[in-house]
């Protein structure tokens, strides 16, 4: 692309993904590509993009962010191509979305943005498409634990929720015990699902993203397991649960 050195950035970038998938002399991976099979690098990308921030690195995070931006281009080249929409009209749709969700800043709306204001922007539009139900419009492609909290907002707005934590905690003993009588596999999976939603409920009733508490977890879990390794080194896996859970206790008590 050496031949158009005064386009912008995002110009030369939307420049080469139109000659990858250029039918004639493009790339063979790049036109084998349609919207699902790209969608998991899309995922992919935006979870490097918060693994980035989370290890606080900056310049690896400039980098994901493009491998991310990548993701919008490809797609949009191959919407373009299917004659549906081309860049320039998703950037147009989510300016225009920007500017309707924050009328205090570019309308005559007085007041800041919290959220519950934002989720009664975020409905009226929803109520614009034509939805039939609270709950439409929560990706089905989401995490299933950040998908099972916004399921509970989104049906708690409509005031199907527990007044208080105890509901949900009550729950929580109710489910263990169905769990625990549960006889075939089919009967164990549904019920350690309505566990797990259980809990994410009792969660969300204290305030807490489940999705970021267990995240936190997972990195204590590992940070100490790891610090486990580093004590006992290649004996590890021979020591006895006892010996295991000492170190365990040890390496707790050094944070």
């Amino acid at each position: 692309m050496s031949d158009t050195p005064n386009q912008s950035p995002i110009s030369h970038l939307l420049a080469i993904m139109a000659r990858l998938r250029d039918p004639q002399s493009g790339c063979a991976w790049d036109l084998a590509q349609d919207f699902a099979s790209i969608a998991p690098y899309t995922i992919e990308e935006a979870y490097e993009v918060a693994d980035a921030i989370t290890r606080g690195d900056i310049g690896d995070l400039k980098d994901e962010l493009g491998d991310l931006l990548l993701q919008v281009v490809f797609h949009a080249r191959m919407a373009e191509e299917a004659g549906h929409f081309a860049f320039d009209d998703v950037a147009a749709a989510i300016s225009a979305k920007m500017e309707a969700r924050h009328p205090h800043i570019f309308g005559d709306a007085s007041g800041t943005m919290d959220e519950t204001r934002w989720e009664d922007l975020k409905a009226e539009e929803r109520n614009a498409k034509g939805v039939t139900s609270a709950l439409d419009g929560v990706a089905l492609a989401l995490p299933a634990l950040m998908r099972a909290q916004k399921l509970q907002k989104r049906a708690a707005r409509t005031g199907f929720d527990w007044p208080d934590p105890s509901g949900s905690e009550a729950k929580i003993h109710e489910e263990i015990e169905e769990l625990n009588t549960a006889s075939s596999e089919q009967d164990k999976l549904e019920e350690a699902g309505d566990l797990l939603f259980a809990v994410v409920n009792f969660i969300r009733a204290h305030g807490i993203s489940a999705e970021d508490a267990l995240r936190a977890a997972n990195a204590k879990f590992e940070r100490r397991f790891r610090a486990m390794e580093a004590i006992a080194g290649p004996n590890f896996p021979k020591l006895s649960l006892a010996g295991q859970e000492a170190l365990w206790q040890q390496v707790k008590k050094t944070e």
